[in-house]
């Protein structure tokens, strides 16, 4: 039960520079508690939001570095907070969103408007703790990357400085996730890499993470990507083992 004194979103600690600010977002306070908890004793200043119009309020006010999100939530829910987000393409905070067992379309969709990570409830906050780490930590390195030239093939040109693929001169929309995926694979042509590998390059880890995910954003990038997805020329499935992307293949 909240205490008199709770506001739509409130501060579990003072925000510090040096600190990672993490923004907990569920309408469950004993969740968003327990969350906050086992996120402050790790070092990050923690934030809470109980609803949606709450939770745009609190990102709006102080752009947190990370968003730790359920779907099912009063006023706005999840995924429309999720979609404005990426609307905003300056605005490329990492997400990890909180679905209910059971919600595998949310999850699906959830991964198409560019959630970083996923956790089913109920959870263990631990493992909460750990994904949060790793996809900051995966933010960071990208931050952190030195400027690479553009990756170009025919018809396919693949720009790391604006995040921008185009296609036959034509700008896809992609995702964060989807860019990070095609522009390693196409920074390694011809190579094939598991779904667990993939996960582990791309999304930084492997632990937790249902390998389907990768089946969904190479269907996600063909459709974009190439002109027929059920008959793939640059994204291929070597059965048994993974992806690869073959940049000879010109359409």
């Amino acid at each position: 039960m909240l205490n008199a004194s709770y506001q739509p979103w409130q501060d579990r600690t003072e925000f510090s520079a040096k600190m990672d600010k993490i923004l907990v977002v569920d309408d469950e306070a004993s969740v968003a508690e327990v969350v906050s908890l086992y996120l402050t004793r790790e070092g990050f200043s923690v934030r809470q939001a109980r609803d949606g119009r709450a939770a745009l309020e609190a990102i709006d006010e102080s752009v947190p570095d990370l968003v730790v999100l359920d779907v099912m939530l009063p006023h706005v829910d999840g995924l429309e907070i999720l979609r404005r987000l990426r609307l905003d393409a300056e605005n490329d905070v990492p997400v990890i969103l909180l679905t209910a067992r059971g919600q595998e379309v949310d999850r699906i969709y959830g991964f198409e408007l560019g959630a970083d990570d996923y956790v089913t409830k109920p959870f263990s906050p631990i493992e909460l703790v750990s994904r949060v780490k790793a996809v900051l930590r995966r933010s960071k390195a990208r931050s952190a990357e030195t400027i690479e030239q553009a990756v170009e093939f025919q018809n396919l040109r693949v720009d790391p400085v604006s995040r921008q693929v185009t296609v036959r001169g034509d700008l896809c929309d992609l995702t964060a996730t989807e860019f990070n995926l095609i522009w390693f694979l196409a920074n390694h042509p011809n190579q094939v890499f598991s779904r667990n590998q993939l996960l582990e390059s791309v999304w930084g880890f492997s632990d937790y993470v249902d390998p389907s995910t990768v089946t969904v954003h190479i269907r996600r990038l063909r459709e974009k990507l190439e002109q027929d997805a059920s008959k793939p020329r640059w994204l291929l499935t070597v059965w048994g083992v993974g992806y690869k992307f073959v940049p000879g293949n010109a359409e």
